[in-house]
């Protein structure tokens, strides 16, 4: 049998590895796709078309009359955060190069704001509870039934908007090892980063100044998506320069 020589090795397994990058890079631009997709529906649409702010008779009505619709922008929620795992994982091994503790790092934070996220969306289901007729809410009038769905309703979109703090730190990580990469364009780095703060800049200003105008500070995230998940489905990685980064990295433990 014939050796392979030891540079030929290295380089074989170098070039598979790169290749596996392209393929997670390509991965996370779908996930990116399923969640804009399936958020939007569910953050959106649904309560675009179902959900009135001031009116919990009305609010309550239109849950009874579109349960399924209901329902199924709660799924697209599921749907998303199941993603949102996989995503946490995804970005580390791409970034890891770049900044393996705060990869790390971000990943912890990523993965905790899931979790408060989906404790936040029980909030939402609640309301096919409250409004579902059982026996033991007959205590209750129908009036009342009403404010506490929509209470629930506000309760969920409160909590998701103070969490979001801890979804705009791995955020800002993130980007910041974009740019600091070098296998990544530096420009989605920087929307991500601004993206991030955002989302910090939005939770701290529902907690302290509630009047505060801040529906616009979410904006710079979905821009930021918006650049990074087509990126992401075309471009992928350059495997070359990761591999790069990833010896350089080696070399240095």
């Amino acid at each position: 049998m014939t050796a392979i020589p030891i540079e030929d090795e290295a380089h074989r397994i170098a070039h598979a590895r790169a290749a596996s990058m392209k393929t997670w890079a390509r991965t996370a631009g779908v996930l990116l796709l399923i969640t804009i997709v399936a958020g939007g529906f569910g953050e959106l649409y649904i309560p675009s078309r179902l959900i009135v702010s001031a009116d919990a008779a009305a609010t309550a009505n239109n849950i009874r009359e579109s349960a399924w619709l209901f329902r199924l922008g709660f799924a697209g929620y599921l749907l998303e955060a199941v993603c949102d795992v996989a995503l946490a994982l995804i970005f580390y091994l791409l970034l890891k190069p770049a900044g393996r503790d705060l990869a790390l790092l971000a990943v912890f934070f990523r993965l905790v704001s899931t979790a408060v996220f989906g404790a936040t969306e029980l909030f939402y289901f609640a309301p096919l509870l409250i409004l579902g007729g059982a026996g033991y809410l007959k205590t209750f009038s129908p009036d009342q039934l009403n404010s506490l769905a929509l209470l629930s309703l506000k309760l969920y979109g409160h909590g998701g908007g103070i969490f979001m703090v801890l979804y705009g730190v791995p955020s800002i990580l993130f980007g910041y090892l974009i740019f600091r990469s070098g296998y990544f364009p530096r420009v989605l780095g920087v929307f991500l980063v601004v993206g991030g703060f955002g989302f910090v800049v939005r939770s701290f200003a529902l907690v302290l100044a509630p009047a505060f105008p801040s529906s616009f500070l979410p904006l710079p995230m979905v821009l930021a998506t918006l650049s990074l998940t087509p990126w992401l489905l075309i471009k992928g990685v350059d495997a070359s320069r990761w591999e790069e980064k990833a010896a350089q990295g080696a070399r240095s433990l």
